[in-house]
């Protein structure tokens, strides 16, 4: 059968460094509890009553709800290494800079596009359109001629006739 033996770590014996407190020593001590300033802004809060309680209030909670994106994001700023903050901060400028390059060039080939139709394409559509309404009105004319011709055959072709004969 097999025995278990517990063995400890040479590692969890040995006395930890740090600092050394005495028994009076209060400087470590943080209060997690509220303030008196929260205590006096509500006066029905059971911090009131135990100021230096280990529980936090509803006090607290909602203070922590008033803390802004902003904030949170400016608290970030002690989280990454300075050095990782200047490479970020280098390489969104960079990003930056050249969104802003595009978006500028973008415009001003918009500009350059959108003048040159104005400047060449209004005056070939004026253009076009006065030569499809000069065709329509040839069409037009034929066509009166053509219903002329039907209404009165002896003339239309008379006249014809003696502009095709040859002057003897």
């Amino acid at each position: 059968m097999v025995q278990l033996k517990e063995v400890e770590d040479e590692l969890f014996t040995q006395e930890q460094p740090g600092p050394i407190l005495d028994d009076n020593d209060d400087d470590y001590y943080t209060d997690t509890g509220t303030s008196l300033l929260l205590g006096l802004l509500s006066l029905h809060s059971p911090a009131n009553l135990f100021p230096d309680s280990e529980i936090s209030s509803d006090d607290e909670a909602d203070l922590s709800l008033e803390e802004t994106l902003a904030d949170r994001l400016t608290a970030l700023r002690d989280v990454i290494p300075p050095k990782q903050r200047a490479a970020l901060t280098s390489s969104l400028s960079t990003a930056a800079s050249w969104m802003k390059s595009g978006l500028s060039w973008s415009g001003s080939a918009l500009f350059v596009i959108s003048t040159s139709v104005l400047l060449f394409g209004v005056p070939f559509a004026l253009a076009n359109l006065d030569e499809m309404e000069h065709m329509e009105r040839e069409r037009e004319e034929k066509m009166r001629q053509g219903a002329t011709d039907v209404l009165t055959p002896g003339v239309g072709s008379a006249l014809t006739q003696q502009q095709a004969k040859p002057a003897v």
